[in-house]
C-alpha cells in the first residue's frame, strides 16, 4: 500500500467521526427529555399511587414504593424507630401530603418536590425525592433541610 493512503485513511475516519448526524441529535434530545420525567405517564401514575397511599397512611403500599434505605432524617434513628413511627410521632403526615401535591422538577437523577427546594436558597421546608431504579420509580427520601441550613436560617420545620 502506498504511504499516503495509510496516512489519509485514518485521518479521513477521524475527521468524519465528529460530524453531527440526525441520530446523535435525537439521542441527545431523548436523554434531555429523560431527565424531566414530570410528563411521563409512569411517573404520574407512581405519584398518584404514592399520594393515595400517603392519604390513607397505607404502610404496606408505601413500603413497596420506597427504597430499602429510605432517607427520612439526617442523623441515625434510635433503635426500634422506623419511618412510619417517626412520621406519626412527629406529625409529619400532613407535611408529606402537602409536599406531594406540589409539582416535581428534575434534579440530576432525582425528581424532587417542591420546586422551591431548588430555586429558593432560603427554603427551609421538607423536600421529597423520587428516582427511577431498575426501570421502576421509587420514593427515595423525604427530609427536612439539613440541620446546618435550618439553624443558619433560624428555624426548623415543624
Amino acid at each position: 500500500m502506498r504511504p499516503c493512503l495509510l496516512f489519509a485513511l485514518p485521518l479521513a475516519i477521524f475527521a468524519l467521526s465528529g460530524c453531527k448526524t440526525p441520530y446523535k441529535e435525537s439521542d441527545e434530545k431523548r436523554e434531555a427529555d429523560r431527565r424531566d420525567a414530570s410528563p411521563d405517564p409512569n411517573f404520574q401514575a407512581f405519584i398518584g399511587r404514592l399520594r393515595t397511599a400517603v392519604a390513607k397512611q397505607d404502610y404496606r403500599t408505601l413500603q413497596s414504593m420506597m427504597v430499602p434505605d429510605f432517607g427520612y432524617r439526617w442523623d441515625n434513628p434510635p433503635p426500634g424507630e422506623n419511618v412510619f413511627t417517626f412520621w406519626s410521632v412527629n406529625n409529619v403526615w400532613p407535611e408529606l401530603n402537602e409536599v406531594l401535591k406540589k409539582s416535581f422538577v428534575p434534579n440530576g437523577e432525582f425528581m424532587v418536590a417542591p420546586p422551591d427546594f431548588l430555586s429558593d436558597p432560603t427554603y427551609i421546608g421538607y423536600r421529597a425525592g423520587m428516582r427511577q431504579i431498575g426501570g421502576s420509580w421509587r420514593f427515595v427520601y423525604f427530609v427536612p433541610p439539613p440541620p446546618a441550613v435550618a439553624e443558619s436560617m433560624g428555624a426548623l420545620p415543624q
